[in-house]
């Protein structure tokens, strides 16, 4: 299948707009974060809802459940041959042997990018996403363009994104599901041999890990 990515150019239009505004003065909220807020605190006013129990959720998918923890897996992956054998063979045990799984990520499938291959995600019904690992959805990544478009023009996603493919890189799009949950191992990028797992970990990223965006080794080579 193919995937959506007009780029951040296309989908991050409203942010920037937002940030151009006078920085005295805050955007007012928006109608359903309004409608939202008002519910919370009814829910709370009839003791249904624990706001301590809201904002452990919202820090466990921002900092605990996030991308550091795909970043984690890809370091590996680059760092032990036999780890990543068992992780494109099986993803899901894999993964959980470094702790992370549940919710979102029961089925885990790894697919990895190559100099001849470079794999693409997208969820083409709604948003499906693998939250044990790359936290939660980024806003384009839900967004009807994105999911329609990765499938017919992946190529044109992917310029958008900043990454331009050579003539023969063969481009695959994988749509998840359900039941499947897709991850892209990236290319390790050169002069990376000398780094230890933690200093790969810093060095791939969210929109790596989706296809979007290529890893680079950090300025000036390894450390």
């Amino acid at each position: 299948m193919s995937g959506v990515a007009t780029g951040a150019a296309g989908f991050m239009a409203a942010p920037q707009a937002a940030s151009a505004q006078d920085p005295g003065h805050q955007a007012a909220p928006s109608d359903v974060a309004l409608r939202v807020k008002a519910l919370e605190s009814i829910l709370v006013e009839k003791g249904m809802v624990d706001p301590a129990t809201i904002d452990a959720v919202i820090e466990t998918y921002e900092s605990k459940v996030g991308p550091r923890n795909g970043a984690r897996v890809v370091a590996r992956a680059w760092s032990d041959a036999a780890y990543r054998q068992r992780l494109l063979a099986d993803a899901t045990a894999a993964i959980a042997e470094l702790g992370y799984g549940g919710a979102q990520g029961e089925h885990m499938v790894v697919v990895e990018n190559t100099p001849a291959v470079h794999n693409l995600i997208v969820c083409t019904l709604c948003s499906c996403y693998p939250w044990p690992v790359l936290g939660l959805p980024p806003k384009w990544y839900k967004s009807a363009p994105y999911r329609s478009r990765a499938v017919i023009d992946p190529r044109g996603v992917l310029r958008e994104f900043g990454v331009t493919l050579a003539d023969g890189v063969q481009v695959r799009v994988w749509d998840s599901t359900a039941e499947i949950r897709y991850l892209v191992l990236p290319e390790r990028p050169p002069g990376t041999e000398r780094m230890t797992e933690a200093q790969l970990a810093a060095l791939v990223t969210r929109d790596a890990m989706v296809g979007v965006a290529k890893v680079s080794a950090p300025r000036g080579g390894a450390a």
